[in-house]
């Protein structure tokens, strides 16, 4: 039986210190606890907010390690993502004041996804909070976004009336263990039985004597695992599953990078922004239902003007394409109308789908295909302009490739 509340001293490290342990290389950037196993491994080192991180590793493509995820389990160094732990009788209180989420109602050793909003109603970063028990969460935010989010944090508990205990886990290691055979992996490092951990939940879980917090999550659209391990433990744990379990490899951002688009999962920095909304980013699911009705959270008056805009509502909305022929599209690259004269849109994130065998995309678009006055929808056709030629597409739904998490 997995243990799902045994947390009140498994993230020991002193309250309000916020600071970076990591080593640097010869080029300033900060290293993960991971950074020689990756170098021993053949990586392709490169910068990534702050950090060297790898994009490919030696005798594996950019495909291989893509489809490799999705037939067998792939290890994803994530360490450069930035984790928090908030807890203190006004810590529920203050993650609803800046997230649209709702918090009262999720259930003790489980996540989600969620925001942390600006008072515009644009989105400052994508987060996962996972809720420890009664007024104590641990959440991660983006690398990319550490300082900013960091003066946001500090900003918005300083206008707080009451006290909130924020803990960052500075130089921990955060690993990603993604792919269909990704169970039975972690499974032959520990005794505990984790066909108990549905995808949504989290636990700490005991591996060979030491206790590491796990959520069921991921960020490829496979069944996986995300593990928050201390710094003195991050590498052993990690060569320890390499070596011991058959066929585990280590994956790069390139990889990465496919199999979230793929998932239709965004990006932040391309897919989502501070001057997005999660209306307008089709992410309505983290708008929790009690939190519309009573408001109070950053960029409420926002969010509800988006919610009530009808169907003639020229706003962009966040959608994916399927490209007919020719090379992918990329970021910026312009969508039109199938007359080809009207510009309705852009595209935020593009590349071939090593699952599908043809170019995805996803994007923004207008509410009204302005050529037939009908609202934009799966099926319907438009041009997207790529190297100076405008080029067949297809609406599509999201996920492009179904995703198998357990649950």
């Amino acid at each position: 039986m997995l243990i799902i509340s045994r947390f009140k001293n498994c993230f020991k490290i002193p309250s309000k210190i916020v600071r970076t342990f990591a080593s640097q290389t010869d080029d300033g950037l900060l290293k993960t606890p991971l950074y020689d196993l990756h170098l021993s491994h053949g990586a392709t080192m490169v910068p990534y907010a702050g950090y060297s991180m790898p994009m490919i590793y030696a005798e594996q493509s950019h495909i291989e390690s893509h489809n490799w995820v999705r037939q067998s389990v792939g290890i994803f160094d994530v360490s450069h993502m930035c984790q928090h732990v908030f807890s203190g009788k006004y810590a529920t209180k203050f993650l609803e004041q800046i997230t649209p989420s709702d918090l009262i109602e999720l259930e003790p050793s489980s996540w989600k996804l969620s925001a942390l909003m600006l008072r515009t109603g644009g989105i400052l970063d994508d987060t996962i909070i996972a809720k420890l028990g009664q007024d104590k969460y641990y959440i991660v935010t983006n690398a990319a976004c550490k300082d900013k989010d960091l003066a946001f944090l500090r900003s918005s508990l300083e206008s707080l009336p009451g006290s909130v205990d924020h803990e960052v886990l500075a130089g921990w290691g955060l690993i990603s263990v993604q792919g269909p055979k990704a169970a039975t992996s972690l499974a032959k490092l520990t005794d505990e039985n984790l066909s108990d951990l549905k995808f949504g939940r989290t636990a700490f879980v005991n591996f060979g004597g030491n206790s590491y917090f796990v959520s069921r999550s991921g960020y490829t659209g496979e069944d996986g695992f995300e593990i928050s391990l201390p710094p003195a433990h991050a590498l052993s744990f990690t060569e320890q599953l390499l070596n011991r379990v058959p066929d585990t490899r280590l994956i790069g951002l390139a990889a990465r990078n496919s199999l979230r688009l793929e998932a239709g999962l965004c990006l932040y920095g391309n897919d989502i922004d501070e001057t997005t909304t999660p209306v307008d980013a089709s992410l309505r699911f983290i708008l929790g239902k009690r939190r519309l009705a009573e408001g109070g959270f950053n960029g409420f008056d926002t969010v509800s003007k988006h919610l009530e805009a009808t169907a003639t509502d020229q706003r962009p909305h966040r959608v994916g394409f399927k490209l007919i022929s020719g090379p992918p599209a990329r970021e910026g690259a312009k969508v039109f109308a199938e007359d080809g004269r009207t510009e309705i849109g852009r595209i935020t994130s593009g590349c071939p789908s090593p699952t599908l065998g043809y170019n995805i995309a996803m994007g923004y678009v207008s509410a009204i295909n302005n050529s037939d006055k009908k609202k934009l929808s799966p099926g319907d056709n438009v041009l997207i302009e790529i190297r100076g030629v405008k080029r067949p597409a297809k609406i599509t739904k999201m996920p492009f490739v179904k995703p198998k998490y357990y649950r």
